[in-house]
């Protein structure tokens, strides 16, 4: 067993190298709490979810940190507008994502640090920097401290940019830089500012940059190296190349792998507010089922880009439908037989191959959909041994990817004994309708379908007999 991942840095499939045997940790920057969140935060955050279930299926004990950015720029300006305290806004902000994260199923993660708490291993760092020569206070008396890119040679590494090549670093006011290229570690309270929103420090009171938060939060809870550095497509740079560029001048390894997730766009375009395209969570999930929203984001490779357009869900939801289908017909046919604890739970092979291969879920769900309809076909045959082994490998892949409908999380999307007493009526009507059909009663046999129709019930016909999905 091999997992391969595609490296940002190394710009190709590698095998993933852990630091410690049998263990991964993993560092996910998480969102800044200045507004709501929108899909792409969901996706983000679903992406190394599925991650993580992939790792610990495969046994790894895996230690995953995903930060909240509780002070920023953005989160003191629009704190201003709303007229509410900073941290107000920030708290109310990440209570929105993580009432997101929870309602897709998406596990806590082992740590979650909010960059207010760890403001002085960010000073230790930037002084750890200073000394070594690769930042510098500024010399007008505002406090900024700038990590001089200059006297990195590795700057660009992550990127394979020229630093020659890049643009000005836009995160402070470039009065007091050597090169417009340096970036802020440490920012000087201004006097619009609120005092709350600022710490002592040797160079004055202020707060840290964003780029050294995620730097100081990764070292400390998982140390100067660890083994995979997750994050949207849109952080590699300047967030992820600066984080790098510090964490290695400070004499850190740090990552051994980079892995990036694919961006949502919305019809075509990007999320923008500018194009009042955005779509945030809390509307996204109430256009369907949460489980639905879930495989939506999840059944694409995940580092492609999404394109949502309308119909989207509703192809997801018609997917998910034929999976619990067969898995409440199974239930029907084989509990209370010796065929009810015959297949265990594991993934196929081919399965396995596909995770295995830089999570290629697509791949995987093509494996799951093939075996819901090998066991669709048993129980069609009455061969109960294949299908109740098909029910285990089926259950055993939506157990890895966090989509099985009839597990206690998604219990309030249907109510099993309910859907039970409904199965055993539609069959009755259906196996109804098949002895009609074969007396050559066709009108007896439509005006079942018809009335089942009605009752939100569609029957599907195929050459290996009828299936019924609710029509939803």
């Amino acid at each position: 067993m091999t997992v391969r991942l595609y490296d940002s840095r190394a710009q190709g499939l590698v095998d993933l190298d852990p630091r410690v045997e049998g263990e991964v940790g993993m560092y996910v920057c998480g969102p800044t709490v200045q507004s709501s969140p929108h899909i792409g935060h969901l996706r983000s955050a679903l992406v190394y979810d599925l991650w993580r279930r992939w790792l610990s299926y495969r046994g790894y004990k895996v230690t995953l940190v995903r930060n909240v950015t509780d002070i920023d720029d953005k989160v003191l300006v629009n704190a201003a507008q709303s007229g509410e305290e900073w941290w107000a806004l920030a708290y109310r902000y990440e209570l929105e994502f993580t009432d997101g994260y929870r309602r897709l199923g998406i596990l806590a993660p082992t740590y979650e640090p909010r960059a207010t708490a760890s403001v002085d291993r960010m000073q230790e760092l930037i002084a750890r920097l200073i000394e070594r020569g690769h930042a510098y206070p500024a010399a007008d008396g505002s406090g900024d401290v700038y990590f001089d890119t200059g006297s990195w040679p590795a700057y660009g590494e992550l990127t394979r940019q020229d630093p020659s090549d890049m643009v000005a670093a836009a995160d402070a006011d470039p009065r007091a830089k050597r090169d417009p290229r340096d970036f802020a570690l440490w920012k000087g309270r201004k006097p619009e500012e609120p005092a709350s929103a600022s710490w002592s420090s040797p160079w004055g009171d202020g707060r840290p940059g964003w780029h050294i938060e995620c730097s100081a939060m990764s070292e400390r809870y998982l140390g100067g190296e660890f083994d995979i550095h997750g994050g949207g497509l849109d952080l590699r740079f300047p967030h992820h190349e600066n984080e790098l560029a510090q964490s290695g001048a400070a004499g850190h390894a740090f990552a051994r792998h980079w892995v990036h997730n694919g961006l949502v766009n919305v019809n075509g375009q990007k999320m923008s507010k500018s194009l009042g395209n955005s779509i945030y969570a809390a509307d996204f999930l109430g256009m369907a089922a949460p489980l639905v929203i879930r495989y939506y984001l999840g059944a694409a490779h995940y580092r492609s880009t999404i394109d949502y357009h309308d119909g989207a869900l509703e192809e997801a939801e018609a997917a998910l439908d034929r999976i619990e289908q067969f898995l409440l017909r199974a239930a029907r046919r084989l509990d209370g037989t010796r065929f009810a604890s015959v297949g265990a739970p594991v993934v196929p092979d081919a399965f396995a191959e596909a995770m295995d291969d830089d999570l290629s879920v697509p791949q995987a769900l093509g494996v799951l959909h093939e075996r819901v309809r090998e066991g669709n076909v048993a129980l069609d045959s009455e061969d109960l041994d294949e299908a109740a082994h098909a029910r285990g490998e089926v259950t055993a892949m939506l157990q890895v990817l966090g989509m099985d409908p009839l597990a206690p999380e998604w219990a309030g999307a249907t109510d099993d004994a309910t859907a039970r007493a409904l199965g055993t009526l539609v069959e009755q009507l259906i196996a109804d309708r098949e002895n009609l059909r074969a007396a050559r009663d066709f009108a007896g046999a439509d005006r079942i379908r018809d009335h089942l129709a009605g009752a939100g019930v569609v029957v599907e016909d195929s050459p290996t007999g009828s299936h019924w999905r609710i029509d939803g």
